[in-house]
């Protein structure tokens, strides 16, 4: 029997490399964004790989928007088993250059969005006592980054009330699951259509991971929801473990090295998703991928061990064994 997903912010980036994954598992996808062109471009992707999808145009900080894509989609394929929400709006700018405008629609999408969506997915999965939701979160939601304190906020606050709802769940014996899969750089289109104030092209900061490294993650945290969050991508790991034990040596870090490491030498696009869909056609149009794939690891040897830990112990401990054994033969 097929699953039924939905997925926020689904049209590019992390959100259409899902999907697609999910397409080849032969899931009914139900695809959730602002723009209609990038979203018919999902569904023929899922539709391809073997899935059914329907698409459902949608902003995520319009709760009632989020109603009536969910009673569409169960009403086409059923019952809803996982919840992804994946999208985002934000302004790569110094803090006092923002808007208040600019803020608070940012702050709606991006963490607004994820509650609209989750309490959307509550309201069907609880009554019936299963389901799955998965919110993906960023390693910037535990230490932030200069330029991003929208982005930063937003992914914090999705952190803490993602915690308190996990909490609310477990005191009900509830069988609805809700972790979060936290995310390094990853090359997607948001970078060529983010709100700037910025004289340069911004970029993830190095190194950058594809978006099915994302998506990998994501799937597999849905597929075994009970950890609390998932880490994708060694910089994630590495970035919260120096967060949590050096963080005033990071602030230092971060002041002298953030703001250049989040710029190209190119000019900004011009463009901006803040307020309004960038929903290209044509030879235009935006994918999974961004404009950073030639510097992008399509690989992630933490998250294949977060997502195969036996098959990473038992490799160690092979590995030890042998060493072991090399190491007496050298004595000899």
């Amino acid at each position: 029997m097929s699953q039924t997903v939905v997925i926020t912010g689904a049209s590019a980036g992390i959100g259409r490399a899902t999907a697609r994954m999910y397409g080849e598992r032969g899931a009914d996808v139900v695809l959730i964004a602002r723009g209609r062109a990038g979203l018919e471009d999902a569904a023929k992707d899922v539709e391809a790989l073997g899935g059914r999808s329907l698409v459902q145009v949608a902003d995520t900080a319009d709760a009632r928007q989020l109603e009536a894509a969910a009673d569409a989609a169960e009403e086409a394929f059923g019952p809803i088993d996982v919840w992804i929400n994946c999208a985002f709006s934000t302004v790569f700018a110094p803090f006092e250059e923002i808007t208040a405008e600019e803020y608070e629609r940012a702050t709606q999408v991006t963490y607004l969005g994820f509650v609209n969506g989750t309490r959307t997915a509550l309201k069907r999965m609880v009554p019936r006592d299963r389901g799955t939701i998965v919110q993906v979160g960023s390693a910037l939601g535990e230490r932030s980054v200069p330029l991003q304190s929208v982005y930063c906020g937003a992914k914090h606050a999705i952190n803490g009330f993602t915690s308190a709802l996990r909490t609310e769940l477990l005191h009900r014996g509830s069988n609805v699951h809700v972790t979060i899969a936290q995310m390094p750089a990853v090359n997607t289109p948001q970078f060529s259509w983010v709100t700037t104030r910025l004289d340069r092209h911004p970029q993830p900061v190095p190194p950058i991971y594809q978006p099915e490294v994302a998506a990998r993650g994501i799937v597999h945290a849905a597929d075994h929801p009970r950890r609390k969050q998932y880490y994708i991508g060694a910089t994630t790991v590495a970035t919260i473990l120096a967060n949590r034990l050096v963080p005033a040596l990071l602030d230092r870090y971060l002041a002298r090295a953030g703001v250049d490491s989040q710029l190209t030498d190119q000019e900004p696009s011009g463009k901006s998703n803040l307020f309004e869909p960038v929903d290209l056609t044509g030879d235009g149009r935006h994918g999974a991928h961004g404009i950073f794939d030639d510097v992008s690891h399509g690989r992630s040897y933490q998250a294949a061990v977060a997502r195969h830990p036996a098959a990473a112990l038992s490799a160690l401990a092979g590995g030890a064994i042998a060493a072991g054994w090399l190491g007496r033969r050298a004595r000899r």
